[in-house]
């Protein structure tokens, strides 16, 4: 991971917001820009110069995993004395950044209480997505690893197929899946695991239950792992015995819809456009008012990132966006299906990086 290069890029970004400096404080963004991993951290950059704070906890951690920026270590309060830094390197004028959706009110406070009188006013300025839009654009490095989760993610699924009969609870089968996924080398899931049998799959986030699975009926899959602090992300829904013609026919439809989608994905496309291939697809046979999310989302170190492939989204697709691809119909009360895949952003098209079976699966 070229740690200096995402941190030149920062201050590029940096100028075009027009703020000197920079406190990041979203943990995700600090692992990103500089490596660290730890729970308490605050980072501070300079157009010269970038800073992590951390406690003691974090002393030998910090010196192994923090590259193209220095360590020091504080009693408490790493955010704060990433603030507090700034405003030293401040004083003959200019302003600081920091991530208006990730800084509470109460936190801002506390920084300005503490800050000279003259700068509680003029030092900190709110700008948007300072960081995470950098994020949103994987190098090589980072999509070996997520090439590396949803392949991981691929053969938990194909054990599971072994594994599920009726009888289970959909806990047992998560419980499953997520033992099977650290013994496998996950860190962790990436969500909590969705098992919905039968009428729950009409859930969208139907989290698994003491339900029982049905002798007949059927069951959707979603979940992810977590690889190098990677996520991955995935849906299937297979068949308990033979589904019924209404079943099939939704399925189809959904996968129809699903593998259009997947198919608009190219660098230069409007996020709307991959969102109306699936809907379209689905108003045409009369589902549309039954797909009641988003298309997909942009996947990374967390598992909602930008961008959101959504209707009427006009942010274009980019070469080296991780986006998921995941339609779905719920018939409240009957049943429902959604299929999901990675899919990596290129110039002529998409890469998917799941590589289940979609076609419906009875087990």
């Amino acid at each position: 991971m070229n740690h200096a290069k995402r941190i030149a890029l920062l201050r590029r970004r940096m100028a075009s917001l027009g703020v000197s400096a920079l406190v990041v404080t979203h943990l995700p963004d600090v692992r990103y820009l500089c490596g660290f991993t730890g729970s308490s951290a605050g980072l501070a950059v300079t157009r010269r110069a970038a800073r992590l704070f951390t406690d003691g906890r974090y002393s030998a951690q910090a010196a192994e995993e923090v590259k193209s920026a220095k360590v020091e270590i504080v009693p408490s309060g790493p955010t704060l004395a990433a603030v507090q830094w700034l405003a030293a390197q401040a004083q003959a004028g200019g302003t600081a950044g920091f991530d208006g959706a990730q800084t509470s009110v109460a936190e801002l406070a506390r920084w300005k209480a503490e800050l000279p009188a003259g700068l509680r006013r003029k030092l900190l300025t709110p700008v948007k997505s300072p960081v995470e839009q950098l994020r949103w654009l994987k190098d090589e490095d980072e999509l070996g690893i997520m090439a590396e989760a949803a392949k991981l993610g691929d053969s938990l699924f194909a054990h599971l197929l072994g594994f599920i009969r009726p009888g289970l609870t959909e806990v047992a089968v998560a419980a499953e899946l997520e033992y099977q996924a650290r013994l496998r080398g996950a860190e962790g899931m990436s969500f909590e695991t969705i098992v919905a049998s039968g009428p729950r799959s009409a859930l969208p986030h139907g989290r698994a239950s003491p339900a029982r699975l049905p002798r007949r009926g059927l069951l959707t899959l979603d979940f992810g792992v977590i690889l190098k602090g990677y996520c991955s992300d995935m849906t299937r829904t297979v068949c308990l015995g033979k589904p019924t013609a209404s079943e099939r026919q939704v399925y189809e439809t959904v996968l129809e819809a699903q593998q259009a989608a997947v198919a608009a994905v190219a660098a230069g496309v409007e996020c709307g456009e991959v969102d109306e291939a699936a809907r379209g697809v689905l108003r045409e046979a009369g589902m549309a008012e039954a797909f009641s999310h988003s298309t997909g989302h942009g996947v990374g170190l967390e598992i909602h990132e930008g961008p959101r492939i959504g209707a009427e989204q006009k942010e274009k697709l980019a070469p080296g966006m991780v986006i998921t691809i995941e339609p779905g119909v719920y018939l409240a009360g009957q049943f429902g299906v959604r299929i999901e895949d990675m899919v990596v952003v290129m110039r002529g098209g998409g890469r998917v990086l799941t590589g289940s079976p979609k076609a419906l699966i009875e087990l």
